[in-house]
């Protein structure tokens, strides 16, 4: 599992560490790193031209101390000081030792012009908001020029933090940043900024207790699903309740089904107006037209895709001591009282829209500020949260505790239906008894892999994902 802190535990764990290295040591293993992986970004150090963009935060002294390391390889080294009187006074003379040369801000956008590489050295991780107007020129210059950008520790302009851009910031090609991972470097906006991310241990100490944010990867999922034992049956595994679609939304329906068939759970139960439309292409499914009360036993409901204006089977599955899922319509029609007074765990899975909708802000607000809005929704609500986007985040019930942070998935997720086989296939997880935060994580993971394999560069359908999960689902076990 990859995970990402505070600014504030970094350096809290940069203290520690220093304090029992000698001085410059510290520095001297992340320049190292940094070096290296500018190293292999360029293929060829000889002959190449690097510009060094230098601020007065430590990745200045970073940049300057990897810039003299490539400058005794044969580099030519330009570090540009956007603040002279400030910048890092053993990196400098180690630069200049090396052969490398200064200049200043008159000389930065030339410069840049001639670079194979640019280094982002301009802002610590302690940076807030966009670069300065004097500063951002530079960072239109970068993306001009052709040249690879390698950020230090993080693109200056992002929040490093929350992932927030305010402001004009520095796009790198490849974000080199030490000892941990921030949660700027995996939730979008300032995601889109990192580019390729690159960590290098430098042997920080990190609590556990203390984690923003979390990345499962495969060994994480493969843990997570439920797998049947020998003597298990279909209603040991698990039994899901899906109550979708309306007469204008039949597909909603069908598309929720697809996605819990594959979830794990032993059997699916559907109630609604779609049930002609769910037991022709799912046969399999146990299909009721009496209303939630009555469909039988589950272990878990998912209610409200494509739902229309039904607030009342909404009302009736809030209502049941089992977890439950809402999505889309559900998201609209569900009573708030209904959804924070609940005692069974719920999860809710809005778009960057329908979060808007909830928190009575704009969608531009909510995509600007992610991790922020999951955990005032998760907040709000007491309830456990996905929200859906460029980057899924999942919150858990009360928006404390780490956030999970899906790293699956593909632009071409971004088409009608995929939402609903997420919802069918997370019901599904959560039936088989996974938790409201492990079984959205799950799924989200599931679903992304699913649609990376069934797109393969191309447009991709909701049917397409939902028929990918039987292969994402062996990938992980494999």
């Amino acid at each position: 599992m990859r995970t990402a802190y505070s600014v504030e535990t970094v350096r809290a764990a940069e203290r520690e560490l220093m304090a029992r290295l000698p001085d410059g040591a510290l520095m001297q293993r992340a320049a190292a790193g940094l070096a290296a992986a500018c190293a292999d970004l360029l293929g060829r150090v000889y002959g190449s031209r690097i510009v060094l963009l230098i601020g007065s935060g430590d990745n200045g002294g970073d940049a300057l101390y990897a810039g003299a390391r490539l400058a005794r390889r044969g580099a030519g080294v330009t570090a540009i000081l956007l603040t002279p009187e400030r910048a890092h006074t053993g990196g400098l003379a180690a630069l200049r030792r090396a052969g490398g040369r200064t200049a200043g801000v008159d000389a930065a956008e030339a410069s840049i012009e001639r670079a194979d590489l640019v280094v982002d050295g301009i802002v610590g991780i302690g940076g807030k908001g966009g670069l300065r107007p004097e500063v951002a020129p530079l960072a239109a210059a970068a993306a001009r020029s052709g040249a690879a950008v390698v950020a230090v520790d993080l693109p200056s302009g992002v929040d490093v933090d929350t992932g927030e851009v305010r402001g004009e910031a520095m796009r790198a090609d490849l974000t080199v940043t030490f000892g941990t991972h921030k949660p700027g470097l995996l939730i979008d906006p300032a995601r889109e900024y990192a580019g390729v991310v690159r960590l290098v241990d430098i042997g920080l100490a990190l609590p556990s207790e203390a984690v923003e944010l979390e990345a499962l990867q495969h060994a994480d999922v493969a843990r997570l699903l439920p797998l049947p034992a020998a003597e298990t049956d279909k209603y040991r595994r698990g039994v899901v309740g899906i109550a979708a679609g309306s007469a204008r939304y039949p597909g909603a329906a069908v598309l929720a089904v697809a996605g819990a068939l594959r979830g794990g759970a032993g059997a699916v139960r559907y109630v609604g107006p779609a049930g002609d439309a769910v037991i022709a292409r799912f046969p399999e499914t146990l299909v009721s037209d009496r209303g939630p009360k009555k469909a039988g036993r589950v272990q878990a409901w998912v209610v409200g895709p494509g739902a229309g204006d039904d607030a009342a089977t909404v009302a009736e599955v809030l209502a049941t001591d089992v977890p439950v899922l809402i999505d889309a319509d559900g998201l609209r029609l569900a009573d708030p009282e209904a959804v924070r007074g609940r005692t069974a765990p719920t999860l809710m899975t809005p778009h960057a829209g329908e979060a808007a909708a909830l928190l009575g802000v704009s969608r531009e607000e909510v995509e600007g500020a992610r991790l922020a809005s999951v955990r005032e929704l998760a907040a709000r609500y007491a309830a456990a949260v996905l929200l859906k986007g460029s980057t899924t985040l999942v919150a858990g019930a009360g928006g404390t505790g780490p956030v999970r942070v899906n790293p699956t998935g593909t632009s071409w997720l971004a088409t009608a239906g995929s939402g609903d086989v997420l919802s069918g296939l997370t019901g599904s997880l959560l039936a088989a008894g996974l938790t409201a935060v492990d079984a959205a994580s799950v799924a989200a993971y599931l679903h992304g892999l699913s649609a990376r394999f069934a797109a393969d560069g191309a447009p991709v359908g909701a049917h397409d994902v939902a028929e990918g999960i039987p292969g994402a689902w062996r990938d992980v076990r494999g």
